[in-house]
């Protein structure tokens, strides 16, 4: 658990701790699903910002076309006040 860590001219002894990530959360979605769109209710308030939801919406559902569902996307719009979101697909599928 201790290394030696050469930085410039100068030689620095650092010690590894185990940490915990607070970062999960888990939580249902109600789904319905369309050829091109899914829209999302029901998506509880969390204190993410904005843009972060939308990214974690984004990789939930974005799967390659070899996998069930899912597909490239082409945007998430989602409204954190009635808890919904809408992701768009490049195709239908």
């Amino acid at each position: 658990s201790k290394h030696c860590v050469n930085l410039d001219s100068t030689t620095a002894n650092v010690t590894v701790k185990p940490f915990e990530l607070d970062m999960g959360f888990q939580f249902e979605l109600h789904v319905t699903v369309s050829g091109k769109k899914i829209n999302i209710s029901e998506i509880p308030e969390l204190s993410l910002p904005e843009d972060w939801m939308r990214d974690k919406l984004e990789l939930h559902f974005y799967k390659t076309e070899q996998a069930e569902g899912g597909g490239e996307i082409e945007n998430v719009t989602y409204n954190k006040g009635s808890g919904t979101a809408v992701i768009t697909f490049l195709k239908p599928g």
